[in-house]
């Protein structure tokens, strides 16, 4: 089938789960017209930090268009600046893109294995009197740039000669000259209203060794002048990049027009993600590791792809959000609300059912015989008829959460009092005789019988509880720590208040560690990055910190559905 063929079909698919919006829309209409036979585009970040979700989101609409319309997806670093550059993030940023679930095949790429080419391409421009080397200092170069509303003023240095400039380009990469000593600068309007048209810079001297090029190269290109040509180079027919670009295009444009690069790529431009109680900001993120406001890049608090990952959410659930969210021009906040739906909704199909008291609080059950205890059968997934079922012990001793006791419930309580019946999970009804307190006054037990007919958690004459209360035998609880986070900033969008600083927004209740949690047996076998439902609390995933003898359990996201409420108000 070609191209063409597979996107009419894309066309006309009616489906709810087929995406449409303005760039899929431009793909359909360039393999319409013949003026792309093969879709191809790529995903370009610089390996100078983790990938975050906002990433995702362009990850799933560059791999999504090629694979939609048949064609492909490079992934590409765009490593041109080695002072920022290592093969950590390189390797974190092919790990996260596998795990979101896209594969990019053959086409691996690097923008330093186009360095030779950019090089010369660079030469050309100088031959055909459209660039020029430069002696200005930044901060003259700035001065000289203009601004907003005053024009800029050429150069002194933009009269060289074509073979003045040639030289001292090649005496630079010889590497004669110190860092910043000299640039490398397109000619083109200095008068123009779009800054990035006013002779910017495309070779900077950089005496740093590169992660892959090591010392072969002492000048660099800079990601204005590598981006397309890159892009050309590899036969990219739709560069989809974020709408911060934009005023980047006709630079873009410019460059392609005046290079003899063989083919043109076009650049199309699509608003960021902008999510609440959330930066996305490289910038910001680095600043949050590197000033241990968090514990590093995986942090579950972060909004890195490796942080999500690490708190359990699976990627199926960015795919979802991503395909939620679409593509437009205009930019909106999107409540992180959102992400946390579509988080539960993947993980209420996949992930396994099991017991944890977070709070605990003592229950004997004291006409159960003291010393014994059995198995009762246990569901693992409602919603999967095929994950089975499983054995919980059960004995005289048990816990149950803190909060599910009252002495002196209201009317609308419906769990645990005195004289109060409740179901335990697939066990038995129990009922509260006494509360037993310490010499604070401090409830430290609970005084319980059971009815030995409603095993399994029914009751053969037919009578009726309001409350199903989850539980830990003492005697086989497994000791755990258990991390609950919740939003990283307190303010919807961090710093609008305290003077644009968005670290006075920091939640200091974004972590709150529980030591003292038990859980059911079987938690002791669920592998580290999988996300199960502790019943009635929510979803909570293992972390690499987890022993055999302490899992450590990451709190992924509630049972609360808050998006559901937010859309039923409007």
């Amino acid at each position: 089938m070609s191209a063409a063929d597979v996107a009419a079909d894309t066309a006309n698919d009616s489906g709810a789960d087929t995406p449409r919006d303005f760039i899929r829309d431009i793909v359909r209409s360039d393999l319409a017209a013949g003026r792309t036979a093969e879709v191809v585009t790529r995903f370009p970040p610089e390996p100078n930090g983790f990938l975050h979700i906002g990433h995702a989101k362009s990850i799933c609409l560059n791999f999504g268009v090629a694979q939609e319309f048949g064609g492909h997806c490079s992934l590409r670093f765009d490593d041109t600046n080695p002072t920022k550059e290592e093969q950590l993030y390189i390797d974190a940023i092919e790990e996260d893109v596998r795990w979101l679930g896209f594969d990019w095949g053959s086409h691996l790429h690097h923008a330093s294995d186009y360095f030779q080419q950019l090089y010369d391409w660079a030469e050309h421009l100088i031959e055909t009197g459209k660039a020029y080397v430069d002696d200005l200092s930044p901060e003259e170069m700035r001065a000289y740039r203009g601004t907003l509303t005053e024009p800029g003023r050429d150069s002194p240095y933009r009269s060289r000669s074509l073979e003045e400039s040639l030289d001292l380009f090649r005496r630079m990469k010889a590497g004669e000259f110190p860092d910043g000593a000299r640039v490398l600068r397109a000619k083109i309007d200095m008068a123009s209203g779009n800054i990035n048209l006013r002779d910017p810079a495309l070779y900077r001297i950089l005496h740093a060794s590169h992660p892959r090029t090591g010392d072969a190269w002492c000048i660099y290109p800079t990601y204005d002048f590598a981006h397309g040509q890159s892009d050309a180079i590899e036969g990219v027919t739709h560069s989809l990049c974020t709408l911060e670009f934009e005023d980047h295009r006709p630079l873009y444009d410019w460059l392609i027009e005046n290079l003899p690069v063989p083919t043109r790529p076009r650049q199309y431009e699509f608003a960021r993600l902008n999510l609440s109680h959330t930066v996305l900001s490289k910038r910001r993120l680095i600043q949050l590791v590197t000033e241990g406001h968090v514990a590093g890049w995986d942090d579950p608090r972060m909004p890195t792809l490796a942080g999500l990952r690490r708190r359990g959410v699976p990627p199926e659930a960015l795919r979802d959000f991503a395909r939620r969210i679409g593509i437009s021009k205009a930019d909106n906040l999107v409540q992180l609300a959102l992400l946390e739906a579509c988080m539960r909704e993947a993980l209420n199909k996949s992930a396994l059912r099991r017991m944890a008291v977070l709070n605990p609080l003592k229950v004997v059950i004291e006409n159960y015989p003291e010393g014994e205890s059995e198995l009762l059968e246990a569901v693992n997934n409602p919603e999967d008829p095929e994950a089975g079922t499983r054995q919980v012990p059960f004995s005289r001793e048990l816990y149950i959460e803190r909060e599910d006791f009252m002495e002196d419930p209201p009317k609308k309580f419906f769990r645990l009092g005195p004289g109060r019946e409740v179901r335990l999970r697939y066990a038995y009804f129990i009922t509260c005789r006494e509360a037993v307190k310490n010499d604070a006054g401090e409830i430290v037990e609970l005084r319980c019988t059971y009815d030995p007919a409603t095993r399994g958690g029914d009751s053969p004459d037919g009578r009726k509880v309001k409350g199903t209360l989850h539980w830990v035998s003492a005697a086989h609880g497994i000791p755990a720590e258990v991390r609950n986070y919740d939003t990283l900033f307190t303010e919807e969008v961090p710093g609008t208040g305290h003077g644009g600083d968005y670290l006075a927004d920091l939640n200091p209740d974004s972590l709150k560690v529980l030591d003292c949690c038990l859980l059911e047996p079987a938690l002791a076998e669920a592998p580290v990055g999988t996300a199960v439902q502790f019943e009635r609390l929510g979803y909570f995933c293992p972390d690499p910190d987890s022993t055999p003898e302490r899992p450590v359990f990451n709190r992924t996201v509630g049972l609360r559905d808050t998006w559901a409420k937010l859309q039923s108000k409007r």
